[in-house]
């Protein structure tokens, strides 16, 4: 199975797609606050959350969650704001850093949270949601952010430590860091 949390109005094709509101798209109505989710433990093997963690209120109970949901070597991809970016939802309870992935490695000294992901990568993203941008700024904006965005991603994605730690304000900030992630295979690391 394959989930898609928080879809709101953008439901992706192949994917559950779970919302705390019910509209066209959504296959099951969920807070995505309130745990445990209605997925039984290791039944997915694929889930994605665009633009969701940062509305909730306990991020690492949620990716325990996740975790929980996932098969041993399931995928996880999630696309938060960046700290640094220019436009924010009111409803936003936090921004997100190129080191998150940190948290989810038991060898890290500094704050390791009990769940084990392995970081398959980190991507910062300038010019993040076209499909959402596209419906409130002209056509010629969006296609000179797309090619802004795909240079200063370039760039950006040669270090993103380094982009999110030093220079991510030189260019107006980033709107989005994008994270895959995978459930260990072996039984021995689920925490």
């Amino acid at each position: 199975m394959k989930l898609n949390l928080g879809c709101g109005r953008f439901p992706k094709a192949g994917f559950v797609n779970v919302d705390r509101e019910a509209m066209p798209g959504v296959d099951l109505v969920h807070d995505l606050d309130r745990m445990p989710y209605p997925f039984a433990d290791a039944s997915c093997d694929v889930i994605e959350a665009d633009h969701v963690l940062e509305h909730l209120g306990q991020v690492f109970a949620v990716m325990a969650e996740l975790h929980r949901m996932l098969k041993p070597g399931g995928t996880l991809r999630l696309r938060v704001p960046h700290f640094s970016r220019g436009f924010s939802h009111p409803e936003h309870r936090r921004g997100f850093d190129a080191t998150f992935p940190y948290y989810f490695d038991p060898s890290f000294p500094g704050g390791y949270c009990g769940t084990e992901f392995h970081r398959v990568s980190v991507r910062m993203h300038w010019f993040a949601q076209p499909y959402l941008k596209q419906s409130v700024l002209p056509a010629p904006l969006v296609g000179v952010g797309k090619a802004v965005g795909m240079v200063l991603d370039a760039l950006a994605n040669l270090s993103p430590l380094v982009c999110s730690r030093i220079w991510c304000y030189w260019v107006g900030g980033f709107e989005e860091v994008e994270f895959t992630f995978k459930k260990p295979e072996a039984a021995g690391s689920d925490l």
